[in-house]
């Protein structure tokens, strides 16, 4: 008996975390979905990016930028280490190859299978979003802007503009599995 607990606890520790990072513009529905996504994962964490920027008034100095990094990498370096959990889960605007790496750089020590998925939807869809949201006219129109730089990315796409939330869930799971 022994000797098969130690079996299923040995197959337990081998299986690799899941880091999934999830980008996209502002507005394109990465809150939306991760926050369903995580319910639908047992063994899940999930980190929304924005949590760290929360201050008010809202500063990007590079000093806030620097402990920003810090925080979210501190918090993803524990959910790793963390042996309960199974799928972290992460998303932020990275609209830049290189924030990618200033993340991932940071979280070297740690064994993972990585996933990045980027979120993008038709210009069209995602000002009906943001207009549906209350966003202002500015913040709409940088959105529209870097809305072309994730088609660039190297990152696994998912096109939101049809789907339903839970759509956009399955699809991300299809992934994990290995289905895409």
């Amino acid at each position: 008996m022994g000797h098969k607990i130690f079996r299923i606890l040995d197959k337990r520790m081998l299986e690799m975390k899941k880091l999934i990072i999830i980008n996209g513009t502002m507005g394109v529905g990465k809150t939306t979905i991760c926050q369903r996504l995580y319910k639908s994962l047992n063994y899940s964490v999930w980190l929304d990016g924005d949590w760290c920027w929360m201050m008010n008034p809202f500063c990007a100095t590079e000093e806030n930028k620097r402990m920003v990094e810090d925080n979210i990498t501190y918090l993803l370096n524990n959910f790793l280490a963390n042996s309960s959990l199974k799928y972290i889960i992460f998303n932020w605007v990275i609209h830049h190859e290189d924030i990618f790496n200033l993340i991932l750089d940071k979280l070297q020590k740690h064994q993972y299978e990585l996933y990045k998925i980027s979120l993008i939807c038709s210009e069209r869809e995602l000002k009906r979003r943001m207009l549906e949201d209350g966003r202002d006219e500015e913040t709409i129109k940088v959105s529209l802007a870097r809305l072309k730089l994730y088609e660039k990315m190297d990152t696994i796409k998912i096109d939101t503009t049809n789907n339903t939330v839970e759509e956009s869930v399955n699809e991300i799971i299809k992934i994990l599995e290995g289905g895409h």
